[in-house]
């Protein structure tokens, strides 16, 4: 449809080169399903994160020093002598724990309700190598400010390469650039945390249209039957999503203002020192689960698998997943199971910001053990042995007053 508007400059521009019919369609116009809930803000809300860790990336580059002589002291500048550059490290340094809170979010909604299953599956894998770049992202802004976490944590987790055969210490002097952590590696990271942010972005770009091709998923999970079921994306969404981007900033704003470090590690305020080791090295919090399944196992080769394998299993979710009812709103058991990985990933995360020792090596190799039961053993067979609940007919058949009996809606089966 072609775009209305009475401004010629718009329509000029739009007949040569349609960007405003394009907007119009995948923003204003695009049929939406009817009923869904504020856990689909959290899509929008990392885009809108995003935008921010790269506008925010930009002024600090513009500042930091990436040398071993001079890094930390180039952030202690930015903190203290740059016009605000103490709120833009703070809202960049925070936006990327916030960024990983709406994506984990938006990864667990999106099992809940079964956003992964057909004709879905690439929209979710390209969610995945998201999650993957980000962690990549992630990492190498972590290493950048040269604090004592900075320096260990790259040392502890690029020499986790080694363990594989061959290949492991070559890969391992590739990243360091020679043979320790030092000024190649801090330069190349620096590089590749720039370059990064703008890959997710064009793999976001894919996301979306991956999403626009079939639409989103609902909480019924049910697909749309007709122009009962849908609404267009503006006004209705988008009011939605600013108002979940209200309380979103008001949350975000009170760490960056009021705590800023809480999210972070002490340590980090130290200058990295190659002869003085940290009594305790963790990692950034968002890591801490896949930290924990890492340490799970005594062999260095097996926990590194395993940590890898805890993210490639995402991958295959559309396939193991064998039940043909997508939400868990009809599935009883499975939103039993659900919820148990929901405890099981937080147990993981606090045994990974413990030290391996005690209880703790137990606890963290049974949270393991169930974390890749879940997806493994526990999902198909569900598949196989839930008998799911009846599924509505239409999306607006329980969200519209009296079942849309006038529009012609079947009635729902009886439970």
């Amino acid at each position: 449809m072609a775009l209305q508007t009475q401004n010629a400059l718009i329509r000029w521009i739009d007949h040569r080169l349609p960007v405003f019919s394009f907007l119009d369609h995948e923003l204003n116009e695009y049929p939406t399903p009817r009923n869904l809930n504020y856990w689909w803000n959290f899509g929008s809300l990392a885009g809108i994160v995003l935008v921010i860790m790269i506008a925010t990336g930009l002024f600090l580059a513009m500042q930091y020093t990436p040398h071993t002589a001079h890094a930390f002291d180039s952030v202690e500048r930015i903190m203290r002598d740059v016009n605000f550059g103490w709120l833009i490290r703070y809202v960049h340094m925070n936006g990327a724990s916030f960024f990983f809170v709406v994506v984990f979010i938006h990864i667990f909604r999106g099992l809940y309700y079964g956003s992964y299953k057909a004709p879905r599956e690439i929209l979710w894998m390209l969610g995945v190598v998201i999650l993957l770049l980000m962690m990549a992202t992630a990492f190498l802004g972590y290493v950048l400010p040269w604090g004592q976490m900075s320096f260990w944590g790259a040392t502890v987790i690029t020499n986790l390469f080694s363990a594989f055969p061959l290949v492991g210490e070559s890969i391992v002097t590739w990243l360091w650039g020679g043979f320790s952590v030092d000024n190649p590696t801090l330069n190349r990271f620096f590089a590749l945390h720039f370059l990064l942010p703008f890959v997710i972005v064009g793999v976001v770009v894919l996301h979306i249209v991956a999403l626009h091709q079939h639409g989103s998923n609902n909480p019924l999970g049910i697909d749309r039957k007709g122009p009962q079921d849908a609404i267009p994306f503006h006004p209705y969404y988008t009011i939605k999503d600013l108002f979940g981007l209200g309380v979103f900033l008001i949350v975000f704003c009170a760490f960056v203002f009021f705590a800023p470090n809480f999210l972070g590690h002490p340590d980090n305020y130290i200058p990295a020192n190659p002869m003085v080791t940290p009594a305790h090295i963790v990692p950034e919090w968002y890591f801490l689960p896949f930290y924990a399944i890492l340490r799970a196992v005594p062999d260095k080769l097996g926990g590194v698998l395993l940590m890898f394998g805890a993210v490639a299993v995402l991958f295959v979710v559309p396939w193991l997943d064998t039940s043909r009812v997508r939400s868990a709103k009809f599935r009883p058991i499975y939103r039993q199971f659900f919820w148990l990985l929901v405890i099981d990933c937080i147990v993981l995360g606090w045994v990974g910001g413990n030290p391996p020792e005690g209880a703790f090596i137990i606890i963290g190799r049974v949270a393991t053990v169930y974390y890749f039961l879940h997806f493994l053993v526990i999902l198909p067979l569900l598949g196989k042995l839930e008998r799911p609940l009846p599924l509505p007919t239409s999306i607006a058949q329980p969200v519209l007053p009296g079942g849309l009996a006038g529009a012609g809606a079947a009635p729902m089966e009886k439970r």
